[in-house]
């Protein structure tokens, strides 16, 4: 399990977006989510970042080419943070995991890996070499406020991520004939949740990961979603602790929005 000791483990510390269109995205999010950007050179590769009142939250990369061949859409990619990031893809392995890209330094930066999980939803690792990375506390407008894990066992992959990271069950609520949400934390503070996917979801939903924005007003974000070329998914819905939207941007990627209250 995660040593959970380091201020950064154990939680999302950084944000993909996998597109086919980095200047198309880079202006639908700006829009939405309110974001700065920075460009960094990666090796060579220029590399986008989303920033937060400066601080950088997260990155945008071109969905690759081998990705694309094989039908894979653009998507959003969460890291969450370990101290080790091979010896935690060696417990995830050995609990059922499969590895997309092994542990892979990064000069400067730190050290990352892609996964999937035992039911095929993909997530990264990563350990930072120098600060810590992303932002952590109560979140601010442009921050991801909430992560959530569609999967087809939520027993078993609160399981898994427990034994990794050290999460634990906060709370189940019962959705009726869509089965159990169950909400997850670190460290005793909810962080997201998870749920068994159904047929009879408005939206049709494989193992994955979805990550939503925080916003101050649901309404405007779902206006500036259709104006900017998005696809509303799930209009705005009322939720214990705020109000949501589901969305596609304009390349097919998948996201939420939160807002606190419908006004």
């Amino acid at each position: 399990m995660t040593d959970t000791s380091h201020p950064y483990a154990g939680r999302f510390v950084w944000y993909d977006l996998m597109t086919t269109d980095q200047v198309a995205a880079q202006k639908f999010y700006t829009s939405i989510a309110g974001w700065g950007t920075d460009e960094w050179d990666m090796e060579g590769t220029p590399y986008r970042m989303w920033t937060v009142d400066g601080t950088s939250i997260g990155g945008m990369m071109q969905l690759p080419a081998d990705q694309v061949a094989n039908n894979a859409p653009p998507h959003w990619l969460g890291y969450i943070g370990t101290p080790d990031v091979a010896a935690t893809v060696a417990a995830a392995t050995s609990l059922g995991a499969t590895v997309l890209m092994p542990p892979t330094p990064i000069p400067t930066v730190g050290t990352f890996a892609i996964l999937t999980d035992p039911y095929s939803a993909t997530f990264a690792v990563f350990t930072p070499e120098g600060e810590t990375p992303g932002r952590s506390g109560a979140p601010s407008p442009g921050d991801f406020s909430w992560c959530e894990l569609a999967t087809t066992d939520i027993d078993g992959a609160l399981e898994f991520y427990g034994a990794l990271f050290g999460w634990t069950k906060d709370s189940d609520m019962d959705m009726g004939s869509d089965g159990i949400y169950r909400m997850f934390a670190r460290d005793g503070v909810m962080m997201g949740g998870m749920y068994n996917i159904s047929p009879k979801m408005p939206i049709a939903m494989s193992p994955s990961w979805t990550f939503y924005i925080f916003v101050p007003d649901i309404h405007e974000a779902a206006a500036r979603v259709t104006a900017g070329g998005g696809t509303i998914l799930v209009p705005p819905q009322p939720i214990p602790g705020g109000i949501i939207i589901m969305a596609n941007d304009p390349q097919g990627g998948l996201f939420a929005a939160h807002a606190m209250s419908d006004s």
